[in-house]
């Protein structure tokens, strides 16, 4: 089974920002399997024992895989991942994906990555410290676009995105999401 995490902040204050690209990309992926013959989704139900919201993909009987964006705020991820991987015993080395935005990439690019995280992001920190490793696939979601560089990170990474902004980005989940499926679905 594997375990598939967004990242991003929780409410409508944050909705279509860009922290909240994890969660995001965890919609369009969910999208993906809801009209598919061979595979079911469920909805997004508020699990409190795991601190999340989740959705769980199924062929047959068996759950293949769990979408969770983690209902804690960005920088407490780790605990609401903690709790889900024990519970599943997911192994996170192999059967853990963790989706974030990435100022440290131009909107518009991904990378998959093991073990490299960006800098100062600390809701992948809080995530590394809680699993007490760095050794697990992340897909890094570029979200700098920034014309005016003296806005803070901090501040720009909870502004939401442009019209056009957002039209790339649909864009770039769609590609990644094709690599994506590919690890989920074997």
């Amino acid at each position: 089974m594997k375990l598939i995490t967004g990242l991003g902040n929780p409410g409508k204050k944050y909705e279509k920002t860009r922290h909240n690209t994890g969660f995001l990309f965890l919609d369009a992926l969910r999208e993906k399997f809801l009209f598919q013959k061979e595979y079911r989704v469920t909805e997004w139900e508020e699990e409190k024992t795991f601190m999340s919201e989740l959705s769980f993909l199924k062929k047959g009987s068996q759950v293949i895989a769990i979408f969770q964006k983690p209902l804690t705020y960005m920088n407490n991820s780790g605990r609401a991942v903690g709790k889900i991987s024990k519970k599943f015993d997911i192994d996170t080395t192999n059967d853990f994906i963790l989706i974030h935005d990435d100022l440290d990439l131009p909107l518009g690019k991904y990378k998959i990555q093991n073990g490299k995280s960006p800098q100062g992001h600390n809701g992948v920190k809080d995530v590394e410290d809680v699993l007490g490793s760095v050794d697990f696939q992340r897909l890094r979601i570029g979200i700098e676009s920034r014309e005016d560089k003296r806005i803070p990170g901090e501040a720009f990474v909870l502004m939401k995105f442009s019209a056009d902004e957002m039209l790339l980005l649909e864009e770039i989940l769609q590609e990644a999401l094709s690599t994506i499926l590919g690890e989920i679905i074997l």
